[in-house]
């Protein structure tokens, strides 16, 4: 996990994890888990940057240089699966006739009627 300098910025403005979270539209435990190094999503940093009153520009200097995707492990492959290349094995029902499925009624034919 790598470390940011978000801890060290909301300490230097006196701010508090849940005054940030409150600021940002974010739990306070989405906080902490970014502040111990956890990934997040762009919009999540969006909004945190904006919230301690930096520009768009300026992510750099609260997330670093690598905003590259930080759940890779060693070798370069992603831990857990991608679900953009997951693909669930084609599911093909099972077919049943009309007859088996209505026990013997038919759509196509006519109702008998009593006469």
């Amino acid at each position: 996990m790598r470390k940011n300098a978000l801890k060290e910025i909301r300490e230097s403005q006196m701010m508090s994890k849940a005054e940030l979270a409150r600021k940002a539209d974010i739990s306070p435990i989405t906080i902490t888990r970014i502040e111990n190094g956890m990934p997040c999503r762009m919009e999540t940093k969006r909004k945190i940057v904006l919230a301690l009153g930096y520009k768009i520009s300026d992510k750099s200097q609260v997330f670093g240089d690598d905003m590259e995707p930080s759940i890779k492990d060693n070798g370069g492959r992603h831990s857990g699966f991608d679900r953009r290349q997951f693909k669930y094995a084609g599911h093909v029902p099972e077919h049943r006739s009309d007859k088996k499925r209505r026990s013997g009624l038919d759509r196509r034919q006519k109702p008998r009627t009593s006469e």
